[in-house]
């Protein structure tokens, strides 16, 4: 058997998700799982989950969808984008699907359905795009939508006492469901860390690729990880979501 890896959020940056892939020494035999938000911001959205179809039919793959993505899923299916996904990178996505075909587009919907919520390996690892409210854990979710949307999880782990010990009654339950969480949505350049964080049993993966910063992939077992060259290096002539 091969790897695992885990990918954070890529936002149309085609040229870093195939730059960090190579830079990882991808092979047919790893296992890749992505983590969302795969559109909006860079000028590649297309191409990425073009690229994307090819790479599933090749290696396993386990895709997770992000709140840009289930923006784009309800473009591709209604033929219309809300004001607040197009200013929120959506317009970049809109512009780089102008030559595609109604069944390519048809094929990338399908894409986008075939998406999963959240994913649990066999060794109780959890992998969602954003986070869960429930205390029972993401399938007891009331609002699916925090699947997607949800920053609480995170905020908890980082506002946690380092020092807080696993068996502590004050020790989020949440956190305990899982021996691990792999998480995107909320950059780490939040926190001014430029590479994935490690706060209680969660990894944050989103390495800021739809601003500033780079993508990132992790081998989940070894913490190794690689990144791609900043995105504004390698789209000296866009703003990503900063416009």
């Amino acid at each position: 058997m091969g790897r695992t890896l885990v990918i954070g959020d890529i936002h149309g940056g085609f040229k870093a998700l195939k730059q960090v892939l190579d830079r990882a020494g991808i092979v047919e035999n790893d296992q890749l799982i992505f983590l969302g938000d795969y559109v909006d911001g860079w000028s590649e959205s297309s191409q990425i989950i073009q690229f994307l179809t090819q790479l599933s039919g090749k290696q396993e793959c386990i895709f997770i969808k992000g709140n840009h993505d289930a923006w784009c899923e309800d473009w591709l299916s209604f033929g219309k984008g809300s004001d607040v996904w197009l200013f929120n990178g959506g317009k970049s996505t809109v512009e780089s699907y102008n030559d595609y075909s109604v069944e390519d587009l048809d094929l990338h919907l399908e894409f986008f359905q075939r998406m999963k919520n959240y994913h649990v390996d066999e060794a109780n690892r959890l992998f969602i795009h954003a986070g869960y409210s429930s205390m029972h854990g993401p399938e007891k979710e009331v609002y699916s939508s925090n699947y997607r949307w949800d920053r609480t999880l995170w905020e908890t782990a980082v506002a946690m006492d380092k020092k807080l010990a696993k068996n502590s009654q004050l020790y989020p339950k949440r956190l305990l469901l899982y021996n691990e969480i792999f998480i995107g949505h909320t950059p780490t350049l939040d926190i001014g860390i430029k590479y994935p964080v490690n706060k209680a049993n969660i990894w944050n993966m989103d390495t800021g690729a739809a601003y500033t910063g780079s993508l990132s992939i992790m081998d989940i077992d070894t913490k190794e990880f690689w990144q791609s060259d900043p995105l504004p290096a390698l789209y000296p002539d866009e703003k990503g979501r900063n416009n």
